[in-house]
């Protein structure tokens, strides 16, 4: 077969021409006759979704299916979205990876109006940028594990532009999730694991009290199937296959390989990298998106899953089958973790004389071991939320921050309404990756630059549920 250049997705390559493209900042909370015929209709119900024959789970989706369907919207053109709440509690969603208002990014600490039970909210916004976003509830659990991230809200949300969208012979989506979560006071992350990153934020003196009760599951899934059920993909050797991967998880960074093959990595949450380049094991936590492809040119019946062992067999992984081929299913265990954002980015530039001086924004984050009854709690520069006005950013300044990583976990981190260039992550300069979520590593720091192009308030958070539930998120507000 003759291969086609893949064309990455359209997106733009600056904040700058971020900042520009969000203009306009309509968005509205409709009702009446104005609402009465919305472009996009998302009903919250429950639904069961059968991950394996003998595996059933209950929980609350969208539009009956868990993930909820995909969903396209042009970028710069408004769209409508009515969202019908069949349940009895109240409801958000957010709209993850968007330049819209706080008004609609469906977030309560942004003042995002909630969507009642058994009630209904039509909402207007202009979608920007393009890329790879998502969609997911965003309202608190706490104790209560059938609420908030640990349910089946999330689903994919694709921006496109009027660019040409990209030549490839099959495109796939993959969200990662975990199901019937629990609480445990037993280590259950391996974020410490192969670490090799320097722990330039470990404290000298490490606090040693026992740790509070933690969420993990120990039944996982691609999309809405475990290992060994469902279809399997099918592909042709010489195929270019696009691959969509969302971690959808409320618990746990993951990673991900495939044996015999590399993914080329095109777009990070949806932008396009400075510098595509191929690896062989993926790393994503909670809320990261990564856009790759990959050719298929080893034939045979493959496992594209999680590399721990305990992980893949208790279903987080999917099958991979070229035409022609009748066999088992093949995993061979991948090398050491590859994973390395700096990779894809480009040497930073030196700074232009007239350039104006970023003000910076120091964040130190901390756990507390029991901090709240049986859990732990989370500290933002000393404090749990809310911070009242410590972080208040001026329209049009460039900002940076740098995120201190002072536990023992590796934090998923979210800026809300806005997207950041990374510059500094394993101790190591970067330029030119454009993102809105980035794990922070274990001990480790994270800096990040961008430009407060967005007024409103403005939600910094962990990604993994339990932690932003305890603490561990902060809000922006504009002057």
């Amino acid at each position: 077969m003759q291969r086609r250049e893949f064309v990455r997705l359209g997106g733009v390559g600056a904040l700058g021409a971020l900042g520009a493209a969000a203009g306009g900042r309509t968005a509205q909370l409709l009702t009446g006759a104005a609402a009465a015929k919305p472009d996009i209709t998302l009903r919250i119900a429950p639904v069961i979704v059968e991950l394996a024959p003998t595996r059933v789970v209950s929980t609350i989706g969208y539009n009956g299916t868990s993930p909820g369907p995909i969903l396209r919207m042009r970028e710069g053109q408004p769209v409508t979205v009515e969202v019908i709440n069949d349940t009895d509690v109240p409801e958000l969603v957010h709209w993850h990876g968007l330049l819209i208002p706080s008004e609609v990014d469906g977030s309560e600490e942004e003042c995002t109006p909630a969507v009642e039970a058994h009630g209904r909210r039509v909402y207007q916004f202009t979608p920007r940028p393009a890329g790879t976003r998502w969609y997911h509830t965003h309202t608190m659990a706490m104790d209560d594990l059938h609420r908030g991230s640990y349910t089946g809200q999330f689903g994919f949300l694709m921006i496109e532009s009027g660019q040409n969208p990209g030549h490839y012979d099959q495109e796939v989506f993959l969200a990662l999730r975990d199901w019937e979560p629990f609480f445990t006071s037993e280590l259950m992350d391996t974020d410490e694991q192969n670490q090799k990153w320097p722990q330039t934020e470990r404290p000298a003196v490490l606090d040693t009290r026992p740790n509070g009760l933690e969420v993990s599951a120990a039944l996982y899934s691609i999309n809405d199937k475990a290992l060994g059920a469902g279809e399997p993909i099918r592909v042709k050797p010489g195929q270019r296959v696009l691959m969509h991967i969302l971690n959808a998880s409320a618990i746990e960074n993951r990673a991900l390989a495939l044996p015999g093959h590399q993914f080329m990595i095109l777009a990070l949450d949806g932008n396009p990298v400075p510098t595509p380049r191929a690896i062989d094991q993926l790393f994503i936590g909670p809320g990261e998106r990564i856009d790759a492809y990959v050719e298929m040119n080893n034939p045979g019946v493959w496992i594209l899953g999680a590399p721990e062992d305990d992980i893949r067999n208790a279903g987080l992984g999917v099958v991979i089958e070229y035409a022609s081929q009748r066999r088992q299913p093949q995993w061979i265990a991948p090398g050491p973790p590859s994973w390395d954002y700096t990779l894809f980015g480009h040497s930073p530039a030196p700074p232009k004389a007239n350039e104006p001086e970023r003000k910076i924004i120091d964040l130190r984050f901390e756990k507390l071991p029991r901090g709240r009854g049986p859990f732990n709690s989370f500290l933002v520069n000393g404090k749990e939320y809310p911070h009242e006005q410590e972080f208040v950013l001026r329209q049009g300044m460039p900002y940076r921050l740098i995120m201190r990583n002072r536990t023992d976990d590796a934090h998923p981190l979210h800026l809300h309404r806005h997207v950041f260039e990374l510059v500094e992550i394993y101790g190591k300069s970067t330029a030119g990756i454009l993102k809105d979520t980035v794990v922070a590593p274990y001990y480790g720091r994270a800096v990040v630059d961008f430009v407060a192009d967005q007024p409103g308030l403005t939600l910094f958070h962990c990604h993994i549920q339990q932690h932003m539930d305890f603490g561990f998120k902060a809000l922006f507000r504009y002057a």
